[in-house]
């Protein structure tokens, strides 16, 4: 990408890796035979207890047929032989959930240096039960393999979710910066046509250009989505930039700098540097003392103008949970066996990496952080409680967040907020394929469980209701009250992407695998 735009520099290095760097990611392999089963021309799973995902209660037991890659009949009981004749597989549910797939709107890829292989952030997504993820974008720099897994995804030809594409803002084509009206209303253009949902911006440009790439987005009917950063939020806050047509924030950039109790502009430290990452997410979790208070007028106008304007708000809380903590999210229970050596590399305290800032992280950041939380945490609920959309999204491969686990514990933080566990479920299945599909002015094909809907589907021996730690690939440590034993329960079983049957151990084992081959290499 082409500019001599400070705004757009600070992009570079807010994504991380170089354009040069991605084009050296290795390509995803095809799916082989034994990856994955399906689609079938009929599959019966029996005596399910369904959690539909638009918020109604579970209910079981349930046979589900699927045709292809279809939902073609919902049986309470059990379905009748003529619905179910012919079957080419059964699987066996009796006392499992089945849930809609899940949707991970907030989704990259890695690089060479840390996890030079899609699949590997593919297959843990897979694994967790997420079927359909946003790429914001899943590669940046010049080149197109987006699209291309994309497209290869959505023919089951690799495995992967359903996969997404957003373009950032200018990246991608060879037309300059698109730094007036006219060229931003080209870029647009140009994305839509190269098959691009949607846009990611980074506060890189001036209002009457975001304006412009706006209003053009709208026209196209494509999606838009703001990680609104430091370097741009003077201009265009979060209220700014959904007053000109933004569809979604990401993150909880631009939201506090709309809540300032004191003057219009953010008073940073005399040696505040946002080239600096400690100094830029050390500072950031002080930016709460400048804000009015939950329950204010202020903050209360603003939560109404959020919920009127109908905004979709993507918190992405588990990305900077380590801030909280950073000595927990180094041992976090996967790292051993499914996060990549060079991945736990990437993440150690580093001049250059993004997100890997814990050069000198004290008890006062941590402090600092928990409190920035309870009022992200109050911003959230009273949104959602109002009316407002949140959706679930992991932004993985930064800060100890691995691919999979990440998302659930962006549903374990959507808990911590307030959302019920049913309310967290449909923010992860009905509530963030609408999303994606609302620029379009379609209902979604998929997201909750119903005849005529897709066959992505989540199946869970234990109820994540009840814990949604039972989701993690490594699953729940319990302790047996009969027997006394410690017994390791839970873990996705099987994951439904398009009616392709996948082995969620089988992923996970093939995940270890490549962790293992890393560190034989080493």
């Amino acid at each position: 990408m082409k500019t001599a735009s400070i705004l757009l520099a600070a992009f570079a290095l807010a994504v991380g890796p170089s354009a040069a760097a991605q084009d050296g990611m290795e390509p995803v392999p095809a799916r082989q035979t034994a990856e994955g089963e399906g689609p079938f021309g009929k599959l019966v799973i029996r005596g399910a207890n369904v959690i539909e995902g638009s918020g109604a209660p579970p209910a079981g037991p349930v046979d589900i047929v699927v045709e292809g890659n279809r939902i073609t009949g919902l049986f309470p009981g059990a379905a009748p032989e003529s619905a179910t004749r012919g079957a080419a597989r059964e699987i066996d549910a009796r006392g499992m959930f089945v849930l809609p797939g899940f949707v991970d709107v907030h989704g990259h890829n890695g690089d060479p240096d840390k996890a030079p292989q899609p699949s590997y952030g593919y297959k843990l997504w897979l694994a967790h039960g997420v079927t359909t993820v946003r790429g914001v974008s899943f590669y940046f720099g010049p080149g197109t393999p987006d699209l291309s897994d994309a497209a290869r995804s959505n023919a089951n030809t690799i495995v992967a979710p359903r996969l997404i594409p957003y373009a950032v803002f200018g990246d991608k084509w060879t037309g300059g910066n698109p730094d007036t009206p006219t060229k931003a209303r080209e870029w647009v253009r140009w994305a839509k046509a190269q098959g691009y949902w949607g846009i990611k911006f980074f506060n890189d440009a001036t209002p009457e250009v975001f304006k412009a790439a706006l209003d053009e987005a709208e026209t196209q009917k494509m999606g838009t989505v703001a990680h609104l950063a430091q370097t741009g939020v003077a201009e265009v806050t979060a209220h700014k930039a959904v007053e000109l047509g933004l569809d979604g924030v990401t993150h909880f950039y631009g939201h506090f700098e709309s809540l300032l109790k004191d003057g219009r502009l953010v008073r940073y430290p005399p040696n505040y540097n946002y080239f600096d990452e400690q100094s830029r997410f050390g500072w950031v979790a002080r930016l709460a003392d400048q804000t009015v208070e939950p329950g204010s007028d202020e903050w209360n106008d603003y939560v109404d103008f959020l919920v009127a304007s109908g905004v979709t708000l993507s918190p992405t809380f588990n990305i900077y949970s380590a801030s909280r903590d950073v000595m927990r999210a180094r041992s976090f229970d996967w790292h051993a066996k499914y996060t990549l050596p060079s991945l736990m590399d990437y993440y150690a305290p580093s001049a250059t990496n993004h997100g890997s800032y814990y050069k000198d992280w004290s008890t006062e950041d941590e402090v600092a952080w928990r409190n920035f939380y309870q009022k992200w945490f109050a911003l959230m609920r009273d949104f959602h409680h109002k009316g407002g959309r949140i959706t679930a999204g992991s932004d993985p491969g930064y800060i100890y967040q691995t691919w999979g686990f990440a998302y659930i514990g962006e549903l374990e933080m959507l808990r911590e907020a307030g959302l019920t566990p049913l309310e967290v479920i449909r923010a992860a299945t009905l509530d963030g394929a609408r999303e994606l599909y609302a620029a379009r002015g379609e209902e979604p094909p998929m997201g909750r469980i119903a005849v005529g809907k897709l066959a992505d589907l989540v199946i869970v021996p234990e109820n994540p209701l009840a814990n949604l730690k039972v989701l993690y690939g490594t699953g729940h440590t319990r302790m047996n009250r009969e027997t006394g034993a410690v017994e390791q329960v839970g873990g996705v079983r099987w994951t439904i992407k398009d009616g392709v049957v996948y082995d969620a151990h089988q992923l996970l084992a093939d995940v270890a695998a490549m962790v293992e081959a890393q560190e034989a290499k080493r």
